[in-house]
């Protein structure tokens, strides 16, 4: 029986992910879709963080990718560093049956493990609301991308010890690629 294997890309992934950023994301307008150079350019940045680019694997084919990088969330009083899920992407002829979810979760849950406690995301609300993702203006965030209204989301991930504050309201900025999009 073949399972679905979540793990952290390495090097040899960067083709394959490639194809399914570009398989995900194709339009008749465009011969590559925006998403494949915003992953190689975030891979060559500072708000790379290679154990949170999730890799879903099936039958030893790459089939989902999801990926955090950093972000910062500038407040009146400094800033604190956040994170950004984006792109999400899963070959169309595995979507709709979990395997999206499954990575998404596996980088969620990575993120928690090294004590992260801001995910930010623009997206689907009905997809990302089951992972607890809520409107981002709820917690006084902004960004480029506030004025798209419900697709720009906000979680609070658990916080390592029960005395820590919940994070601070501000503009979160994001790294030069993300401009490109």
């Amino acid at each position: 029986m073949t399972t679905l294997r979540l793990r952290p890309e390495d090097p040899a992934d960067e083709g394959p992910v490639a194809r399914v950023l570009a398989a995900a994301f194709a339009r008749p307008d465009v011969a590559t879709p925006p998403e494949v150079a915003l992953v190689d350019e975030l891979r060559h940045s500072d708000a790379w963080i290679p154990e949170l680019a999730m890799i879903a694997e099936y039958g030893g084919e790459v089939v989902g990718y999801a990926l955090l990088t950093r972000v910062r969330v500038c407040t009146e009083r400094g800033s604190y560093p956040a994170l950004a899920l984006g792109p999400v992407a899963v070959a169309p002829h595995r979507q709709r049956i979990g395997h999206g979810t499954a990575v998404v979760q596996a980088a969620l849950d990575g993120a928690t493990e090294l004590g992260e406690r801001l995910v930010v995301v623009l997206g689907d609300p009905a997809f990302y609301r089951r992972f607890g993702f809520g409107p981002a203006d709820r917690l006084g965030l902004t960004s480029p991308w506030c004025g798209l209204g419900e697709p720009w989301q906000a979680r609070v991930l658990p916080p390592a010890t029960s005395d820590e504050a919940p994070p601070a309201p501000g503009e979160v900025i994001f790294p030069p690629p993300w401009s490109k999009v």
